[in-house]
């Protein structure tokens, strides 16, 4: 399996990170791709990638909850850090969260339209947080009709699905949510196909059932996968192999 999307690099996991490493790798977790999300987090996700070359991929970006004042600056140097030759893999995580405030709405749009372009630019993929700014996200979309992108976290449903294909043929990266009680997105993924869904935690947060509510780790995605298998009526082996096609495929994994 491949988690597309975890923060493994951050403070809530410096007391244990190299347990949850191997934890991770005992549960079937191929490679993992780390976003990354503000200025200070540059540095530790480069360590700790630096420790798993064959195991860790890196995107690179400055998410939407951080666009304050000083955004273009901020956004400058994250795209700046794109060219030292790590081989980022994406750019991300990017995007539009109205969820917390909406003070900096046309701000995060515009770091959002800058980040896409340089990723165009670059030929990388763009993963993409959205969250209450679906309508903002596919405005600056339209205007990328070429890039290539994840919607990660989808909790959507098959119209949303169905609205985002007409701007672009874009992947969806499901985690823990689908295992949540009354979450629609698992209504939304045979609209999706294996085809465009990459598996995900965005640990340490979203863990699924049975550990919701606690610290999230990659490990666990196996549950994800499961239960996704489970509502496909398929078996857990043939959703890890389509969804590791999926994610080889976005992110040009070897």
């Amino acid at each position: 399996m491949i988690d597309t999307h975890t923060h493994l690099y951050l403070p809530q996991f410096d007391a244990d990170r190299a347990d949850v490493m191997q934890r991770a790798f005992d549960a079937g977790v191929t490679h993992m791709v780390f976003p990354n999300v503000d200025l200070t987090t540059i540095e530790p996700m480069q360590q700790l990638a630096a420790q798993y070359p064959e195991q860790v991929s890196m995107a690179m970006g400055f998410h939407p909850t951080e666009v304050k004042e000083d955004w273009r600056d901020c956004v400058a140097q994250c795209m700046d850090v794109l060219g030292d030759g790590r081989g980022y893999v994406a750019v991300g995580e990017v995007g539009i969260d109205l969820y917390w405030d909406k003070t900096f709405e046309a701000e995060q749009m515009q770091a959002f339209d800058m980040q896409v372009a340089r990723a165009v630019e670059l030929g990388l993929p763009v993963i993409i947080h959205c969250r209450e700014g679906l309508e903002q996200t596919l405005e600056v979309l339209e205007g990328h009709r070429d890039a290539q992108a994840v919607f990660h976290s989808f909790s959507g449903t098959a119209a949303d699905v169905d609205r985002i294909r007409r701007v672009g043929d874009y992947y969806f990266g499901i985690n823990g949510v689908v295992t949540f009680k009354n979450c629609h997105v698992r209504d939304a993924i045979p609209e999706i196909t294996l085809d465009r869904l990459v598996l995900e935690t965005d640990a340490p947060y979203l863990a699924p059932v049975p550990y919701r509510g606690k610290r999230n780790e990659t490990s666990y995605i196996a549950h994800t996968a499961a239960h996704i298998a489970a509502h496909l009526g398929m078996d857990s082996a043939e959703v890890d192999v389509r969804t590791t096609d999926s994610a080889r495929r976005l992110f040009r994994l070897g």
